[in-house]
């Protein structure tokens, strides 16, 4: 089954791809097909996972697969969560996100650093789908004081794994892809599935 995967994040791509190795999907990026990045105006994860996969299969005739996800920091209220990826503005990118996220922390103790990632994916056999396929995945640890770590995307040099004692952004591909929260909704999903 062709599927077109609605993101033009190249990390979330990448991930994808690796996690999807070998389901019977043929899962293609939306820029294959020039689709343009749907606006992000719903209020929660699976509102803006909805708009984006309702998008990319309104304009390829495609089943679609969509994901919405982002870090909720308990010392600033669940922050940036689904604004993560604009947090320090459109356009400013991951290291001003950080930063931001750094700053924002800057007086905050360890303890009470905790965060998550979190992740919603939703699945359309087509763009008036009235009944998509919604899995979420969640994943704890803390934000560290420093970024740590050089794989990954976004986040994850800030982010702490406890069970790993290391950041998001020193486990390698595979090792992530079994447990982040990425990997956590998409197993949910393909369990829907079958």
């Amino acid at each position: 089954m062709k599927v077109v995967l609605a993101s033009s994040n190249a990390g979330k791509v990448k991930e994808f791809m690796q996690l999807l190795s070998g389901v019977g999907m043929d899962v293609r990026p939306q820029s294959e097909f020039d689709v343009p990045d749907a606006d992000e105006t719903g209020l929660t994860f699976v509102e803006n996972a909805i708009l984006k996969a309702r998008n990319a299969a309104k304009l390829t005739g495609l089943p679609a697969i969509a994901d919405d996800s982002g870090i909720e920091v308990d010392a600033l209220q669940g922050q940036p969560g689904i604004y993560s990826a604009r947090y320090a503005g459109m356009g400013a990118g991951a290291a001003a996100c950080n930063e931001k996220l750094l700053h924002a922390l800057k007086d905050v103790p360890e303890a009470k650093r905790t965060a998550r990632f979190r992740c919603c994916i939703v699945m359309l056999q087509h763009a008036a789908d009235p009944s998509p396929i919604i899995a979420e995945g969640r994943w704890e640890g803390r934000i560290l004081d420093q970024l740590t770590g050089t794989e990954g995307f976004g986040y994850d040099p800030l982010f702490y794994v406890p069970t790993h004692n290391m950041s998001a952004a020193q486990m390698d591909s595979a090792e992530k892809n079994l447990i982040s929260h990425r990997a956590q909704a998409l197993q949910g999903l393909l369990e829907r599935l079958k």
